[in-house]
């Protein structure tokens, strides 16, 4: 073909310069709606500062950006695996199908040790390549690009499955680069965010547990504060403390708090050979990536989730008080070390807070002691001695009386004198035996039991006791007397709907007499003797005597008698 000056044009189909205009157009439409849409992302990523959320919105961004079903996003954690997996496209159904979690091995593992961009058009094809567990879906391509924050690498975002059977492209890499840049800053940002967060619930938690402990509150409650306020410092899933019991291999639950929690209180367990245990004895903090159950048999960690688990000892090694355990879910986040250092801070305060208001409770006890020293001391030199000396005054003022009717009347007079010294002497032992707070002796077990009946009754039985309890009954007879208390005290409760009741134990001549008197309805003539043979068994085997039936004024007295050695 040739033009008005006589030269030739190419020949090139005009359809073919057509089609390449368009393609060309295309490509630059695309750049520039994959700009737009990657600056919509960034703002995306940034508009939120809690953590968790923040990395949710990338991964979703990326796959956004390059039109893929899956994604995910990896954290890489202090031993180099993957701590944290983030994933997005799959269901809860299908993650509980698959049968192992990704720990960074296979090409994951190749991104971690080697962190750039990686493409693929088929994963099989790669030799990293280490296949799937049994359940994972299906995946062919993949694109792999790795999130900075500073100088460090946080973690890498994973790709897969591009929509229409097509493959990841360069500009898909240069868009999920720029991206995982954007995405450094955002995570660093929600990093500050979050670790002042925490410290500022840490200070306000210290006070709280603090003011609560001081203030006088009961312990629990405040065992049950550093709980609550450990599992939100640490946003852990589920937050127990428990304290080493009588032994210190049996540890106790005594407070829980978050999801669980109502099947963890009051339990029990043996923490010898346990990680509960070496935390209870090292007096160091141990953090788990992931807890599996059967691996370590204690029934509280079997009970928490199989997550990411940390345990904080309350108290220096010397005196560790208990173990504080805080767990997440599954796949959530291990706990970073300035969460592990926070929280060692915050149980070392709250062990300080415990011994100082266990030592205000001591203080207050031994104040109580002293104040029940002082009264039993000003009823035996004050108080018994002038009773005395009135009984004295009027058994002799009975020689001068005439009249027998009066004298009669003064001998009564005397004689309610004489048992109310001895109803005082009793109450002088009381003071003493709750001195000690233990029941090692013979007098105060009697006290403990019939403590230990007041709230069931209502009221406080009248408690008399003479001669040498404590020194001239055998061990074996006391646990009888004791078994006998009881029983009588309890058919009190159970029958009798009394509104007083007196017990008397006396030793004397090498005999121990109980008498349990009360002013309620009776014996029932045809109610159980079950309990009743058992006490007249146990005074026969013993050589000695029992007798129940009326009492002097109505209701009922029990008499108990056996020889004391």
């Amino acid at each position: 073909m040739e033009d008005q000056a006589g030269h030739f044009l190419p020949k090139l189909p005009l359809d073919e310069l057509l089609a390449e205009v368009q393609t060309r157009l295309q490509a630059v439409v695309s750049a520039r709606d994959g700009v737009h849409s990657l600056l919509e992302a960034v703002v995306s990523i940034g508009r939120d500062l809690e953590l968790e959320t923040v990395l949710q919105r990338i991964v979703e961004a990326a796959t956004d950006l390059v039109d893929c079903r899956y994604g995910a996003l990896g954290v890489i954690g202090e031993d180099g695996q993957l701590a944290q997996f983030i994933p997005v496209g799959i269901t809860e159904e299908e993650i509980a199908e698959i049968a192992e979690w990704p720990h960074g091995r296979g090409l994951l593992g190749l991104l971690i040790k080697e962190p750039r961009p990686l493409r693929l058009d088929r994963i099989s094809d790669h030799p990293e390549s280490y296949g799937f567990p049994e359940g994972h879906p299906p995946m062919r391509n993949f694109l792999g690009v790795p999130i900075r924050v500073r100088d460090s690498v946080f973690g890498n975002l994973y790709l897969t499955e591009k929509h229409g059977g097509r493959d990841f492209d360069e500009q898909d890499e240069v868009i999920v680069s720029a991206l995982a840049t954007a995405a450094g800053i955002a995570i660093e940002n929600a990093r500050l965010y979050d670790e002042t967060k925490r410290r500022e619930i840490w200070l306000d938690a210290s006070a709280e547990v603090t003011q609560a402990l001081l203030s006088g509150a009961d312990p629990s409650a405040a065992v049950q504060l550093v709980a609550s306020n450990a599992r939100e410092m640490a946003d852990a899933h589920t937050a127990a403390v428990a304290v080493p019991g009588g032994k210190m291999d049996i540890m106790t639950v005594l407070a829980a708090n978050g999801a669980g929690s109502e099947h963890l209180a009051t339990l029990e367990f043996s923490a010898e050979g346990t990680l509960i245990g070496t935390v209870l004895s090292s007096g160091e903090a141990r953090t788990v990536e992931e807890l599996r159950k059967g691996v370590e048999s204690t029934p509280l960690l079997d009970r928490l989730p199989n997550g990411p688990a940390l345990l904080v000892p309350l108290g220096a090694r010397q005196r560790v008080r208990g173990v504080l355990v805080l767990v997440k879910r599954r796949g959530e986040a291990p706990f970073p070390a300035s969460t592990v250092g926070m929280l060692s801070s915050f149980a070392d305060q709250a062990a300080v807070a415990l011994e100082l208001a266990d030592a205000r409770r001591e203080a207050e006890r031994h104040g109580l002691v002293d104040d029940r020293e002082r009264i039993a001391r000003d009823l035996h030199d004050v108080v018994v001695q002038r009773l005395f000396a009135s009984a004295m005054t009027l058994t002799a003022a009975i020689r001068l009386v005439e009249r027998p009717e009066v004298a009669e009347r003064i001998q009564r007079t005397v004689d309610d004198l004489d048992a109310t010294i001895r109803q005082i002497r009793s109450t002088i032992f009381a003071l003493q035996s709750a001195q000690s707070g233990t029941e090692t002796t013979l007098r105060d077990r009697v006290v403990g039991i019939v403590a230990s009946a007041t709230e069931q009754l209502g009221f406080a039985p009248s408690v008399r006791m003479e001669g040498l309890l404590d020194t001239s009954v055998t061990e074996d007879v006391g646990h009888d007397v004791i078994a006998v208390l009881q029983e009588a005290l309890s058919n009190v409760v159970r029958h009798a709907h009394a509104t007083r009741v007196d017990v008397d134990v006396a030793v004397s001549d090498g005999e121990i007499r109980l008498s349990v008197t009360d002013n309620g309805v009776g014996v029932s003539a045809d109610g159980r003797r079950s309990g009743l043979a058992n006490l007249a068994e146990r005074a026969q085997r013993l050589g000695g005597s029992f007798d129940i039936g009326p009492g002097p004024s109505g209701g009922t007295k029990l008499h108990w008698q056996a020889p004391a050695l």
